[in-house]
């Protein structure tokens, strides 16, 4: 039981911390998409000439406020789940359950990562159409921006929901042993700091 503990000591500070910092970044990108949007309903409805770059703004953003939120979402249950079979069976045999269930998620997210490393690779060969760096603002030359920039979101929030899955199954495997109430809560990141 001591060496479950040992190895969920780290998995639960580097998802404290990757939550708060996605959760931040997360605030920040829809921000960033929200405001990108109205510059363009601006751009094309009232002065009838849309721009070229915010809905790839926008769309960028949401990918990295999905791939930073998810692991999240996961992490305090807020994923989608049918969970009448566990409801309906004792603890113990749905404690099972849910880790035969988080056992299975993470193959898949093994393969996720997998694919998501690959697709971020072929990222960098190339270039957005109308996102840039307006280096010219500094006397350079503007740089397109590699898709490989937005690929990454899924890489990271598949590798966060890896990390994720694994404190769950740990957390689960405690329970199961009987060490259930030793476990520390996990953050509710949508109260922290609300008082």
């Amino acid at each position: 039981m001591k060496i479950l503990f040992i190895l969920l000591f780290p998995l639960q500070v580097i998802n404290d911390w990757a939550g708060r910092i996605g959760k931040s970044i997360s605030l920040v990108a829809m921000v960033l998409m929200v405001l990108a949007i109205l510059i363009q309903v601006f751009f094309r409805y009232v002065l009838n000439n849309a721009l070229p770059w915010p809905d790839e703004a926008a769309r960028f953003m949401m990918l990295w406020l999905t791939g930073l939120m998810g692991p999240i979402a996961m992490r305090q249950g807020g994923i989608v789940a049918i969970t009448f079979l566990q409801d309906s069976l004792p603890a113990k045999l749905a404690s099972l359950l849910v880790v035969l269930l988080l056992c299975m998620s993470i193959l898949v997210l093994t393969v996720a990562v997998k694919l998501g490393y690959n697709h971020v690779n072929s990222g960098w060969l190339f270039s957005s159409a109308s996102l840039k760096i307006p280096l010219q603002l500094i006397g350079m030359k503007a740089v397109k921006v590699k898709l490989a920039w937005m690929y990454a979101s899924l890489f990271v929030g598949v590798c966060l929901m890896w990390l994720v899955n694994l404190e769950l199954i740990l957390r689960g495997l405690i329970s199961i042993f009987g060490a259930g109430d030793d476990l520390r809560p996990i953050p509710n990141l949508n109260t922290e700091g609300a008082e």
